[in-house]
């Protein structure tokens, strides 16, 4: 928790205010965890209708210049000249253990553009980070759009949205972008997003973003939704919350992340290696993990937290509950957490231990819940 006086506030803060949203500090940043209609109902909706998050508190980047994509190549264990413009990939920076120090989404804007968001609890440490590695670069120039805001369009009736607000976004295809325009206001649009639905995260001036803000509400299918229902969505996705379920204490091989580990940086690829950590993650590519991030189907009602020790049949303690909730689209409590991999199968029956007290859960495939992004 920061002191009140170092919280932040986005350039929505009043329109939450406006629209009763219960504020809370979260990465340094005033944000609204629900609004009147509540958690449950906010998850729902987003589900059935379309959600409009504020996620102005991320950080947005852009790197430019001739050979920033190898540059950037340095941090991450991505292929980032294999993009193609407007394109963009998941990706995780590693540190020199393997350990994972962040996650974001990476855009090639152009040939030598590439725009970068990032955690926002996260985000001043990753701006020094780029600084120093690319301090050596003199043609590759780092700067932050703080003067932006980005807000998140998801769920099956965004496309809808979308499609009377700009006809060019609204063909996109997940994990692409482009710059549009909505009723005069300069964007950036990419098909994307946290929730495992369909839908578009949406970069703009901070000038701009009250009346598109009002814009994008004016539709009836269209609410906010804050970072309680957020959350719950992710979980059901099957998503990674940093400094959560991943961490410098764990390599994207042992989050289930190897599938954002382009194959050309991989053992005999065609550029194998040459980011932080590789010996490590290489090596877990190879030889496998000890430990593996999985799935949780939960007994009873009630939700199973972050924290909790699993334990086998005998008692021991074999690992952690790394996020927990109650999930509304499931009507039952989910989880993840950390297991030796000879409990990580699909089945595999657990206990984990909340307040002392015995809660039978069981190893399940992730997503819990469908993801049902576009791919056209």
């Amino acid at each position: 928790m920061s002191e009140i006086h170092d919280i932040k506030t986005t350039q929505l803060y009043s329109r939450h205010l406006q629209a009763g949203g219960k504020m809370v500090s979260f990465a340094g940043y005033l944000m609204p965890v629900q609004y009147s209609s509540g958690i449950m109902q906010e998850h729902l909706h987003t589900r059935e209708q379309a959600g409009l998050f504020d996620v102005s508190h991320m950080g947005q980047f852009i790197v430019q210049g001739v050979g920033a994509a190898l540059a950037l190549e340095g941090l991450m264990p991505v292929d980032l000249e294999a993009l193609a413009i407007n394109q963009q990939t998941y990706a995780t920076f590693t540190d020199v253990s393997g350990g994972i120090s962040d996650d974001l989404i990476v855009t090639r804007w152009a040939e030598d553009t590439f725009f970068l968001i990032v955690n926002a609890a996260c985000k001043a440490q990753d701006f020094q980070r780029l600084q120093v590695h690319l301090a050596d670069s003199a043609d590759i120039r780092l700067s932050e759009l703080d003067l932006h805001s980005l807000v998140a369009l998801q769920g099956p009736r965004a496309k809808d949205i979308m499609a009377e607000l700009s006809s060019d976004a609204a063909r996109l295809i997940f994990m692409h972008g482009c710059s549009a325009s909505i009723n005069g206001i300069d964007c950036y649009i990419t098909r994307s997003g946290y929730t495992g639905e369909d839908g578009f995260e949406i970069s703009v001036a901070n000038h701009h973003a009250d009346r598109l803000a009002d814009i994008l509400l004016a539709y009836d299918a269209c609410q906010w939704i804050g970072l309680g229902a957020r959350d719950s969505l992710r979980l059901e996705a099957g998503l990674c919350l940093y400094g959560h379920d991943m961490d410098l204490n764990t390599t994207p091989v042992e989050a289930g992340l190897s599938w954002s580990i382009s194959k050309s940086r991989r053992n005999n690829g065609a550029k194998q290696g040459g980011f932080l950590g590789e010996d490590t993650i290489l090596a877990q590519l190879s030889a496998g993990v000890s430990k593996k991030r999985v799935g949780f189907l939960v007994s009873g009602k009630a939700p199973v937290r972050e924290g909790s020790e699993i334990i086998d049949d005998q008692g021991t303690v074999i690992g952690i509950i790394t996020s927990g909730g109650f999930g509304p689209t499931l009507q039952a409590p989910l989880a993840m957490g950390y297991v030796p991999i000879e409990y990580s199968k699909e089945g595999t029956a657990l206990t984990a231990l909340v307040r002392n007290k015995p809660r039978s859960i069981i190893v399940a495939k992730m997503p819990l819940v469908p993801q049902r992004y576009y791919r056209g």
